[in-house]
Formats: C-alpha cells, structure tokens, sequence
C-alpha cells in the first residue's frame, strides 16, 4: 500500500482479499470486515468486535473511514424532503426523498456540482468539483432510506440518479454503487427499481449495455433537433444526436430495457410540429416512453413553459403513433427540490 490513507470502503472485495492475504490473513477477514463497515455506520477499526486486535491496528495504519451526514433537511408542503449531505471533506450534495402512495423514490446525486452545461438547469451553473466514490453514493441512499423508515415507516423502494452531476462521467463508482445498493449489505433493491438518467453520453451508454447492467436508462432529451439541443445543451455539440440515436439502439438490442426519454416543453423553442415530428420520429426508432416534465423556472427569461395546448399536442401526437407518454407533475418545487432545481443554495 502506498503511504497515503485511502477509504477502506474504495477497495472493492476482491482488492480487499489480496491485501490481506499479503498480510497473511485468510479471505474471509474481507467480508467480515466490509460487512460492518458497509452495513453499520461504524466511525472507526475497532468497532468490528470479530476481527483480531493486530488486523484492526493494520487496517488503522492503512485506511480510514470517512463520515457522510446529513447537514440540512427541508419538507416540501407535498411531502417531498430536500436534503443537504455533508460529504467528508466538508463538500455539500444535494438528494430528494419522494414519497407518494405506491412508492417512495430517492433521487441522488453522482457528482459534486456537474460536469455539462444545460442552459435550464441550475445544477449545471455549479463547478464541477469531484465526482462522488462509490462509498459515497452508498452511503447517501442509506440515510435516506434511513430517513424514509423513519418518516414514513417504509423503505426506500426505487432509486433514480437525477440529482446532481451527470452519472456516465462516474461511470466505475456509479455501477460500484449500485452493486453495493442492490447487495446483501444494502437494501438487496432490485436493480429493475433503478434509473440511471445521463444527457448523452453515447460511449458509455453502449459501455453499459455491453456490461449487461440491468436498470434502467432515462435520456434527457427535450428536442430531436440537433440545432435546438445544441442551444439549450451546448455540451451536446461534442454528443451528436445521430450517435446518440444509435448508441440507444445498440442499448435495446443487448439489453432488451426500454428507454425513457426525459422531455421538457418550452415556449417558442420546441413548441412546434417540427419538434413534436421529430420526438415521434426517434420513438418509433427506439423502443421507448416518454415522460413530458413540468419545468421548473431558475429566473432564466430564455426559458419560459410552453401552453397546456403544446402538451396536448405532444401526448395527443405520441398517443396517436402508439408511444407511451406521461405527463409527471413535479414534486418539492417550493423547497427548490424539483427537477433541475438542486444547486445548494442555503
């Protein structure tokens, strides 16, 4: 090991095993060691009670075990809980708790700040500083689900990764995260209960499929117009639709998942049959749905919602070609909560 301290909780298992067996120890220590410090929020070495008093002083010359916190919390007059997660190096990130009658979601983050540029977004107006370790991540799903036990007297029962940050540009830690989360040691969730949402990034999209992951994916979208999304997502210029259009039908030909495409309407930017043409057009490529999102103004004059008519005209066009649409209400808009709403401002 090298002289610098990491977080024990960055080595995945077998990593782990080969450590200790330089030591001498069997591979079992691994388990019973990442068991506690996984299950448990246990704040230092010596709270592992089945594990000899020299592993614990080696764990202690090597690693550490860092603490993520709730820092802050708010409740939405929907229910909907906002919450500011105080990271170890004093950093703060940002996860909503959305409770309704059938289920109760958590949307996380995957990065502090965020990597892209989306013009509507108020995250993207944050630096990216550092993506979140997969420990991370982990630990910010279990204190909500700790939140939600206590404040509904259910378990989390889905997880979506449409917090802060784009999650495909932490593709290693995310899908760690997720083997943690779905595991013995997490809230054993069915993956199928998972949505990961990117903006894009059609490399890694046909990196997932290739790795067989089994949640599923959500694309932000809101136009397939390529000269449209380059203005309202400039990042996307170096992201082309048309690559992005066939990483997704390499996405549903390994995996068989449906995409859902994220949509927002705005007046005099995709208000229009062009745009609605060209959304049908990509469905009908794509096995896929499509949720048309209420968007959540962030005092940009540039983006104003569309009229209730050009979202009937969006789900009556979609409906008449066979496409599944929804229309989702957005929760927690009065704790700034919402969709595109998460920038840490406290």
């Amino acid at each position: 090991m090298s002289s610098k301290k990491i977080d024990i909780r960055s080595l995945k298992k077998n990593e782990l095993i080969k450590f200790l067996n330089d030591f001498n120890y069997e591979p079992y220590r691994a388990q019973q060691i990442l068991s506690r410090v996984n299950s448990q929020q246990i704040d230092s070495f010596e709270k592992i009670t089945n594990i000899p008093k020299d592993l614990i002083q080696l764990l202690d010359e090597n690693f550490f075990l860092s603490n993520t916190l709730i820092h802050q919390f708010q409740k939405s007059s929907d229910l909907t809980f906002k919450f500011s997660i105080k990271l170890h190096d004093n950093l703060i990130i940002e996860a909503v708790l959305i409770p309704t009658e059938k289920r109760i979601t958590a949307c996380v983050s995957s990065q502090v700040g965020c990597s892209l540029d989306c013009n509507f977004c108020a995250t993207s107006r944050l630096k990216r500083i550092r993506n979140l370790e997969s420990y991370e991540i982990y630990d910010q799903i279990m204190l909500l689900n700790n939140e939600s036990l206590k404040s509904f007297s259910k378990p989390i029962s889905n997880i979506v990764f449409m917090g802060m940050g784009e999650p495909l540009l932490n593709y290693n830690n995310v899908i760690h995260s997720i083997d943690l989360i779905t595991g013995n040691q997490g809230l054993g969730i069915s993956k199928k209960k998972i949505t990961l949402s990117t903006s894009g990034i059609f490399k890694m999209i046909k990196k997932m499929a290739d790795d067989n992951v089994k949640f599923n994916l959500a694309i932000s979208l809101h136009s397939g117009i390529e000269e449209t999304r380059n203005k309202i997502m400039p990042f996307s210029k170096s992201f082309p639709l048309k690559k992005l259009i066939d990483s997704l039908e390499y996405w549903y030909l390994k995996t068989k998942i449906k995409i859902t495409f994220e949509y927002l309407v705005w007046k005099d930017i995709n208000d229009d049959f062009e745009h609605i043409n060209a959304l049908v057009k990509i469905c009908k490529r794509i096995p896929s749905k499509v949720n048309l999102i209420e968007y959540n103004s962030i005092n940009d004059e540039r983006f104003i919602s569309a009229d209730q008519t050009w979202i009937d005209n969006y789900v009556n066009s979609l409906r008449e070609n066979n496409i599944q649409v929804s229309v989702r209400r957005s929760r927690g808009k009065d704790i700034d909560a919402a969709c595109g709403q998460l920038a840490n401002k406290h």
